[in-house]
């Protein structure tokens, strides 16, 4: 019973929690849009089917759905991952009635809010609690350390004093930041002092791929300053982009071949796992891992694969340019190869994840 309570406390109910934020949050998205461009909603789902329990409102059936791995608004006249074609009568409150430009809004309404999302966590929790600064003047001093980086397995603590790498005296931080980041992979001789006992040993940098620097998993000593509002935004908008450029350049690196994708890549179980360890860290860091997954959520489903919004705003691109909609045919064997895909692309993420759960 221990057992059952400590899984459902540390794991389950924070994933739930996540989970649901962004799936809320993204159906929002497209039914916001969608009630003012003026297209009947006629499913809010959060789960996919088959339908649990709810209640219609309206023209709008808000229900709970038994798969809880995602959502769904089912919009008349869409052919959509419901594979509904006979919807489409040509109504004037279908979602194929309406001009082009307002259809465009609606599919990206989802990921625009899930990315929103993360800028107003970021900002939110910048201008609560401040931003983490490196203290002046900015000695090698060890602030932080990263659990199972080569730091930690060292032994290396915060307080800990480097003195010298390879023999060569380190005075500030920026020294040893600038030794550390142009040798990945290399072994390196440290010397550090820990309340007046000096103390020494041998780390090798993992290789940061994206920046193709080496690091330790160390940070310096910071102090807390507190930004002004507008400030705050500022650097919850640059953070959401800096987040978004290093995941532009971490499928560049996957689709190349230079990071492993089981290893790039995280389903339910895995993400269960992280929100478990971030929940366990205090509230702001799971809404911190909230707003990277929101983020993640937002982006990926502007990739143009059938079934995501990506793949709907692509079909919108074509009839723009050849001045006709798509065949209802064509759209419902794209949308059922897509499903096909996505389906076998969830097992294979789920089956990973099984793969690492003793790692």
């Amino acid at each position: 019973m221990e057992t059952v309570i400590h899984f459902l406390t540390t794991y389950l109910i924070p994933f739930v929690f996540v989970l649901g934020l962004l799936v809320i949050v993204h159906e929002f998205g497209h039914f916001i849009l969608a009630k003012l461009m003026g297209i009947r909603v006629e499913r809010f789902s959060i789960g996919f089917p088959p339908r649990l329990f709810g209640k219609k409102i309206g023209d709008t059936d808000y229900c709970l759905s038994a798969l809880p791995l995602g959502g769904y608004v089912k919009m008349s006249g869409m052919i959509d991952e419901s594979m509904d074609k006979d919807s489409i009568k040509g109504e004037p409150w279908e979602f194929m009635s309406k001009p082009i430009w307002k259809r465009v809004l609606v599919i990206f309404a989802g990921p625009a809010f899930n990315i929103l999302l993360a800028i107003a966590i970021f900002f939110t929790s910048i201008y609560i609690s401040g931003v983490a600064e490196p203290v002046t003047p900015s000695l090698p001093v060890v602030g932080s350390v990263i659990k199972d980086k080569p730091a930690e397995k060292l032994g290396l603590l915060e307080g800990d004093v480097i003195k010298s790498i390879n023999s060569q005296p380190v005075q500030t931080w920026e020294d040893l930041v600038n030794i550390i980041h142009v040798t990945p992979e290399k072994e390196l001789f440290l010397e550090w002092e820990r309340n007046g006992e000096v103390m020494t040993g041998t780390v090798i940098p993992e290789l940061d791929p994206i920046n193709n620097i080496g690091l330790i998993g160390v940070g310096p000593v910071t102090q807390i300053r507190k930004p002004g509002v507008f400030e705050a935004m500022g650097m919850g908008c640059t953070m959401t982009w800096n987040l978004t450029k290093m995941m532009g350049e971490s499928f560049s690196l996957m689709f190349k071949g230079k990071i492993a994708f089981k290893e790039s890549i995280g389903g339910p179980i895995q993400i269960a796992k992280l929100t478990g360890e971030r929940a366990a860290d205090g509230f702001g860091s799971l809404m911190w891992f909230a707003a990277f997954l929101s983020l993640n959520l937002g982006l990926l489903n502007l990739l143009p694969i059938p079934v995501l919004d990506g793949g709907h705003l692509v079909f919108l691109a074509i009839e723009a340019v050849i001045r006709r909609p798509l065949s209802v045919k064509l759209k419902m064997i794209v949308q059922q190869v897509g499903m096909a895909l996505l389906l076998a692309l969830m097992l294979f993420v789920i089956v990973n994840d099984f793969s690492r759960l003793g790692n």
